[in-house]
């Protein structure tokens, strides 16, 4: 089998968290692994393998690891472009119906004795037999501390001081509220999931003139599918049929639907609202843009917030700590208080046990995350990890690159300025000079010449990062580009005092003129720096390439806080590091730009975002978080998504903690019995799932 460096396998019923974090660090330090990530939210499994490894053979490993953790579970390879959407079943044990029924016997027939010893340990056995057999297994295998040893110890202890009533209860309510808490997971998961599953079921391929209705995974690139009013497009394509209107909100979040005619592009995900469309398919199933963005939202757990490391490493030292605290409380008052009883002690002890699974937490928070990124997602921002997620709620400074980002990016000639030459033979000198080019730039200049460029009279070409274009053309030499590359090359020439940007031409070291081209603010620019403001940020700031004059301009017309203009690439990254040793030790800096050509800065920022960049491959690469609709104000909606999710997840871990800290004192002092503390455990731990769901909202 072909040996592959990532791999990506599905848990399908892994309800645990605490088994999952275990499964993790497990494969983690398997021979030949060098990262583990699993996603408990989707139950995917991310591992990184050394080219060495095989396949075949990692995966057998991992099944025995899985299998000795949680039994249940099957582990499988997950399809390319497939999201996990399990479906949320109430299912009750027969185990745990007749335990009942034998627990209700016990207590309504009052039975003493012998009977009553027996009816409550087979009650017990068919309840919870399951939870202390794993207890017991873990314990062999050096596992201690998890909700199963916490139940079983407490529990037995109970039994030991002759409450044999209170702890089959106490199992019972344990073992119901595991079966609601993994349905209420389940549930969030398949609500979650369903919502962001914007892929097509099918598609309408064209056969010998004859349409049948195949899976889109079967599909091929050159293949000719038919989509219908009120179908999801399956791929990516170029209409070569047709024209309609499509909604595009599911992955932009944009409202009105976009015109779609011949020879448009379009993209997997959206819906084809009225005309029929004829497709050509430019991308494979696993390739194309809605499994594109689904696989990063689920893949996106990989990469982990603060706040998610931080409640893995508390869980694991907590309970440690928390059964240490029993031991305490159930043997030093015995000891140093006079006529206190070891029963009593002993019973306050367990109760502090029951409470202290940190299942809340361990469940709640990664749910919420995962939630939070669908909910961005939702609104046309992909976010490209909880970590990133968390740090949008920081943003105090965010800057922009101009073209494309705070204007249109469309260039149109406005002014030609000549110098001993006609103006259609300057215009005919530069197109072919840029003709190689597809900056907006050349691409203004090319379609105001507006004839065809014959490109085998070009003899020499050499771009000029930052400058312009040198080329031989006809045996002359142009040069063609801003002041900077008339500079470098001694020529002088006349300055233009035109809004816009100048571009330069000389033949043979001779000045010809000036080309102004132009290009558009965009219509919410100004609206969405002052949103961006009312969000919490605090400083804005423009880097161009562009001239002073016209990089100022832009920057009144938008109310941006600082312009630095005529930059390069490497000035652009100096001026974003100059701004991180600026600002605040806990604020965080964004760059905004359209991910190709500032991969650069995207990369030193401490968030990198791609504007409209949903059909651009380089840009979902470059960036952390891509703007899938060409409009700053997704950013806000970005940053108010992050300061939700904040919210939530520390309400669920204010709450949990609080609940179970006063629970724990209440049992300390005998105020709460075991009853109390089996709901201060699992009945927070579904109040907090639920309230996580909020954040996809």
């Amino acid at each position: 089998m072909e040996n592959k460096e990532e791999l990506q396998l599905t848990l399908e019923g892994l309800n645990c968290a605490n088994c999952a974090r275990k499964i993790e660090e497990k494969v983690g330090k398997m021979e030949g692994v060098k990262e583990s990530n699993l996603n408990f939210t989707t139950t995917t499994l991310n591992v990184k393998l050394e080219r060495k490894v095989k396949e075949e053979h990692a995966i057998n490993e991992i099944k025995k690891i899985v299998e000795a953790l949680e039994p249940h579970v099957k582990v499988e390879k997950k399809v390319s472009g497939k999201t996990n959407v399990q479906k949320a079943k109430f299912e009750v044990k027969p185990t745990l119906i007749i335990g009942t029924i034998l627990y209700l016997i016990a207590v309504i027939g009052d039975f003493k004795g012998a009977l009553a010893l027996i009816l409550f340990v087979a009650s017990y056995l068919l309840i919870g037999g399951k939870v202390v057999l794993t207890a017991i297994k873990n314990i062999a295998r050096g596992q201690l501390f998890d909700e199963n040893f916490l139940m079983t110890v407490a529990t037995i202890g109970a039994f030991s001081i002759s409450e044999y009533p209170e702890a089959v209860a106490v199992m019972l309510f344990y073992e119901i509220g595991e079966t609601i808490q993994g349905y209420a997971v389940n549930k969030s998961r398949s609500s979650i999931s369903s919502l962001m599953d914007i892929r097509a079921d099918y598609a309408n391929i064209i056969i010998d003139g004859k349409e049948k209705k195949v899976s889109p995974e079967t599909v091929k690139v050159e293949d000719i599918i038919l989509v219908k009013p009120g179908e999801k497009i399956p791929l990516d394509g170029i209409v070569v049929e047709g024209e309609s209107f499509v909604d595009t909100s599911a992955l932009t979040g944009e409202s009105v639907p976009r015109k779609i005619a011949v020879n448009d592009e379009i993209l997997s995900g959206g819906i084809n609202t009225n005309g029929v469309l004829k497709v050509k398919v430019t991308k494979k199933f696993g390739e194309s843009t809605v499994s594109r963005i689904l696989e990063m939202v689920e893949n996106a757990a990989n990469k982990k917030a603060n706040t998610e490391k931080f409640i893995t490493k508390f869980a694991k030292v907590y309970t440690p700590i928390v059964v240490a605290l029993a031991i305490l409380i159930a043997v030093v008052p015995s000891i140093f208080i006079k006529d206190a009883l070891f029963s009593t002690w002993l019973y306050r002890a367990l109760v502090f046990l029951v409470v202290s699974c940190p299942c809340a937490l361990v469940v709640s928070v990664p749910l919420g995350f995962f939630a939070g990124i669908g909910g961005a997602s939702k609104k046309g921002v992909l976010v490209k990890g909880s970590n990133y997620l968390e740090l949008l709620k920081d943003l105090e400074t965010v800057v922009f690159d101009k073209t494309g980002t705070l204007t249109e990016g469309v260039f149109t000639v406005t002014e030609i300025n000549t110098n001993n030459i006609q103006k259609e033979k300057l215009i005919e000198v530069a197109a072919m000079a840029e003709s190689f080019s597809n900056h907006p730039i050349a691409i203004s200049i090319i379609k105001e010449y507006g004839k065809e460029i014959d490109k085998e009279v070009i003899e020499e070409y050499e771009e000029i990062a930052g400058h312009g274009i040198k080329a031989v053309i006809n045996n002359e030499e142009i040069l063609i580009g801003n002041a900077k590359l008339m500079n470098q090359f001694n020529i002088s020439y006349n300055e233009v005092d035109s809004i816009g940007t100048v571009v330069y031409c000389a033949i043979n070291g001779e000045f010809k003129g000036s080309i102004v081209i132009s290009d558009k603010i965009k219509e919410n620019a100004a609206e969405a720096l002052i949103n961006l403001k009312a969000a919490g940020v605090k400083k804005t700031v423009m880097l161009t390439g562009d001239n002073k004059k016209t990089a100022e301009k832009v920057g009144e017309k938008v109310n941006i806080d600082e312009v630095h203009s005529e930059l390069l690439p490497l000035g652009k990254v100096k001026e974003v590091e100059k701004l991180l040793k600026a600002s605040n030790k806990n604020g965080r800096l964004a760059f905004v730009g359209d991910g190709v050509n500032d991969a650069p800065v995207l990369a030193r920022a401490d968030i990198g975002i791609a504007m409209g960049g949903i059909g651009s491959d380089a840009a979902i690469e470059a960036a952390d978080v891509v703007l899938m609709k060409d409009d700053i104000n997704a950013l806000v909606d970005a940053i108010n998504v992050s300061k939700k999710t904040n919210k939530i997840l520390w309400q669920n871990i204010i709450f949990a903690l609080g609940v179970k800290v006063i629970v724990m004192v209440l049992g300390t002092f005998g105020i709460a019995n075991m009853w109390t503390a089996v709901f201060a455990d699992v009945g927070v731990t579904i109040i907090a799932i639920i309230n996580s769901t909020r954040c996809f909202r």
